[in-house]
């Protein structure tokens, strides 16, 4: 057999890398107290969960006042915040002037006299804020008017300067109360109930008297309902103070309203009214019909009487 020459010989292939075994390395697997270790197969830690209620906690609650500036760890003259709060409150930028309301709530819980000298100019910007059709500031000034309630209560309306802006404030409560948006709504009427339970019964029941002939049917319903509640604090000393006939007659006036619910609240103060004035009398319902029928057109001193006997 003739052997074959060399240079024409086949090309030596090279020989195939192996594969390398795969070896199990034990990994430590990291604590759930460690945070940043990034772990497909683990769910991460809800470390954000901590920060928002952190953030939640801190919302309405400040040790001191100046923690709001920063001014290089010294603390800020009194009138410089105020200065600043003031300018946020007027600030075009709704963004600023809500989280100027946010620091006023903070105020008003922890440290209202900071507020005094600035009460009057604060309503009138929960009056503005009120009417922006932004829901988040609207509800946001709702929550601080209630706070504001809670704060200062009958100061609201001994004083004739925040006497006026209160009256301004009250109309814009009872119209967001009739809103459409539940959640305005049912703020303002978080608000209005506020209102009745920080302040003298008497006083306010003069404020809202205006409202029970309101063009709007839904404002006189919540001004019905605010006036229910005023008269089941009262006793008779301040229904009489007050004037009982007066008290009688608006009651009176809202047990033919249109809505339901003013009927209803109407209801309920005729028998506060009724509860106060017969007291003290043995024969209760012949006293109640000779006061109304005395004092109330032959209509209303039937439905007055039917009203308490059906009860």
């Amino acid at each position: 057999m003739a052997l074959r020459p060399l240079d024409n010989a086949l090309p030596i292939t090279p020989e195939r890398p192996k594969k390398q075994t795969k070896v199990a390395v034990a990994v430590a697997v990291p604590k759930q107290s460690d945070v940043g270790v990034n772990d497909e197969n683990r769910a991460p830690v809800p470390t954000y969960n901590c920060r928002c209620s952190q953030s939640i906690t801190s919302l309405l609650r400040i040790s001191s006042p100046y923690q709001t500036l920063k001014s290089n760890s010294k603390q800020v003259p009194l009138s410089l915040y105020e200065t600043s709060l003031v300018e946020g409150l007027e600030s075009k930028d709704w963004l600023k002037v809500c989280n100027s309301l946010n620091n006023t709530r903070r105020l008003a819980l922890y440290h209202s006299s900071l507020l005094l000298p600035i009460l009057e100019k604060l309503m009138l910007v929960l009056v503005k804020a009120m009417k922006n059709p932004r829901s988040a500031l609207c509800k946001t000034s709702i929550m601080a008017s209630s706070d504001i309630f809670n704060a200062f209560g009958d100061k609201l309306l001994l004083e004739s300067t925040t006497s006026d802006a209160f009256d301004h404030l009250l109309l814009q409560l009872l119209l967001k109360a009739c809103q459409d948006k539940r959640f305005v709504c049912e703020e303002a009427d978080r608000a209005l109930n506020a209102m009745v339970g920080s302040m003298a019964p008497l006083a306010l029941l003069h404020k809202l008297g205006a409202y029970v002939s309101h063009a709007n049917l839904r404002v006189r319903a919540k001004a019905a309902i605010s006036m229910s509640h005023c008269a089941s604090k009262m006793g008779l000393e301040e229904m009489e103070e007050f004037g009982l006939v007066s008290l009688v007659k608006l009651g009176a006036d809202s047990l033919n309203d249109r809505l339901p619910e003013a009927r209803e609240a109407a209801r309920s103060m005729v028998a506060s009214i009724y509860e106060a004035f017969t007291e003290k009398e043995e024969q209760k319902l012949e006293k109640w019909q000779t006061f109304c029928q005395s004092n109330l057109p032959a209509i209303h001193a039937q439905s007055m009487v039917k009203l308490v006997s059906s009860q």
